[in-house]
């Protein structure tokens, strides 16, 4: 009777996993938190005093530059470990 051509499948092994822990810089969750805060601050303090000096001159920017804050703190969370 003819053997059967089926080529057997090697046994499985896992990756082997890292030993080491990544852990976050120091400078990460302070520079995180700032950036939430500076970012709702400024679109806080753009609706409550619209008229301030430097508020005034850039008008509808401040909200730009407010989620800009929001939003490089929210990336700098995707690297928190």
């Amino acid at each position: 009777m003819p053997k059967s051509k089926a080529r057997k499948k090697a046994v499985y092994t896992p990756p082997q996993k890292s030993q080491q822990v990544k852990v976050s810089p120091r400078w990460l969750a302070p520079t995180m938190v700032a950036a939430w805060i500076i970012g709702i601050l400024w679109i806080a303090v753009y609706y409550v005093a619209p008229q301030t000096v430097f508020l005034r001159d850039l008008q509808t920017w401040n909200l730009l530059i407010g989620f800009v804050f929001i939003i490089f703190g929210v990336v700098l969370s995707t690297r928190w470990r």
